[in-house]
């Protein structure tokens, strides 16, 4: 069987992350999201004489182990700073994603992945989204936090990710329904509803038999 990526972008407090996760559990496949950052962060000091090593590594057998081997971030992780480009991160993060997707089948959680794998056939792009009372509740009950900071961290953390994504994708806007195969609102499907949906994309457009 061919591998099959699915990548998944979702907007903060949409319940993207915890979907992928259970989406992963039910498909048997890896899910991958701050474990490329990690891993990104550790080659990106790496010396540029090195990167042949580093590359050699990124496309061994035991890659995609040492992925599964970094700590996974469970809790909703927001971001109150303001977007500031690191291309050598962005590279790295990308040259990662492109290797799971020629040696395994996952699902790979934002870092511009549906963009960095526009040109693979074997990949269905998914965007998440759901009202913002829907969001400010799941973040307040997952982050014990009051409704007017969940407010505030919602909006910082997507204009951090709209921003991240227009500069990656020279321009392109990350919530543009183009860019995906399928957008959903999470909030009117449920995250069960949008799981059962993710499936049967998968299966129209991707023969998984």
């Amino acid at each position: 069987m061919k591998n099959y990526i699915i990548t998944i972008a979702r907007g903060f407090g949409s319940g993207g992350k915890q979907i992928a996760l259970q989406l992963g559990k039910e498909l048997g496949i890896e899910c991958y999201e701050n474990r490329i950052l990690y891993l990104a962060s550790e080659l990106a000091g790496v010396d540029e004489t090195e990167f042949l090593s580093v590359d050699e590594k990124l496309k061994s057998r035991g890659f995609g182990r040492k992925l599964q081997e970094l700590p996974m971030q469970l809790l909703p992780l927001p971001v109150t700073k303001k977007f500031r480009s690191e291309d050598k991160m962005f590279d790295f993060q990308s040259e990662i994603i492109r290797n799971l997707a020629e040696s395994e089948s996952c699902i790979i959680v934002g870092k511009c992945a549906d963009y960095v794998l526009r040109d693979y056939k074997n990949v269905i792009s998914i965007y998440i989204e759901a009202p913002r009372e829907y969001c400010v509740k799941r973040i307040m009950n997952r982050m014990h936090c009051g409704e007017s900071q969940a407010h505030a961290l919602i909006t910082k953390t997507d204009k951090y990710r709209a921003e991240y994504y227009k500069y990656y994708t020279h321009g392109n806007y990350w919530t543009n329904p183009v860019n995906y195969d399928m957008t959903l609102n999470s909030g009117r499907l449920g995250e069960q509803g949008c799981i059962n949906m993710i499936k049967a994309c998968l299966k129209q457009k991707i023969d998984i038999s």
